[in-house]
């Protein structure tokens, strides 16, 4: 049964996005009807090192058995990270297989997607931090489910497909990097995090 879930947004990103949006009221329907899930979406920052250092902070007392997290895109890296240094569950939707060799045409100062207005700076350090928390390999592959879009304008979605071959996988022909039709694999995801409406018997 799950008991707490985390949802970790993409490089610009943030929690506003249609897909923790979708996660948040989902849970929250679930709550009401007696689920008491603990719900977690933070803002990452920038540097992975600190967004790695947020990620364990958070999630430092949760049990490691009834918690689980979803990524998108580079939240789908740090997703396997997480996954690998718990063993929880965890849904990679569109995940950064190379963030380190894929961000590093983006170094120098950024905007969000959902607030122009917030600008950072993409460091070159960060590209390092990358690199020392990829992970080697994954381990227990049945732990993960890869929600991955062949229509990924941004990423290469054989690269994703290759990575996490040995895992429960879902290829969605067409759709996009955002995956515009989420609604679509929602009860996939559910089910795949442990969820009272996905549970399997």
């Amino acid at each position: 049964m799950l008991t707490h879930l985390l949802y970790l947004h993409g490089f610009r990103s943030s929690p506003r996005s249609n897909k923790a949006q979708r996660m948040a009221a989902e849970v929250d329907r679930l709550n009401r009807a007696g689920a008491g899930i603990r719900w977690w979406c933070p803002q990452l920052p920038p540097s992975p090192r600190e967004a790695w250092a947020q990620i364990q902070a958070g999630t430092h007392d949760w049990p490691r058995d009834t918690m689980a997290v979803v990524g998108s895109s580079l939240g789908g890296f740090y997703a396997t990270v997480l996954a690998e240094h718990t063993g929880c569950r965890a849904v990679v939707i569109n995940p950064a297989v190379h963030p380190d060799r894929d961000l590093a045409r983006y170094i120098g100062e950024q905007s969000g997607w959902h607030d122009p207005e917030d600008r950072f700076f993409f460091r070159a350090e960060f590209i390092e931090e990358l690199r020392a928390l990829q992970p080697a390999a994954l381990t227990r592959p049945q732990r993960y489910f890869a929600l991955i879009a062949t229509g990924d304008e941004v990423l290469d979605w054989r690269e994703m497909r290759e990575r996490y071959a040995a895992c429960p996988m879902q290829i969605v022909t067409g759709s996009d990097h955002a995956l515009s039709d989420f609604e679509t694999w929602l009860p996939q995801v559910l089910r795949a995090v442990g969820a009272p409406d996905g549970q399997t018997p």
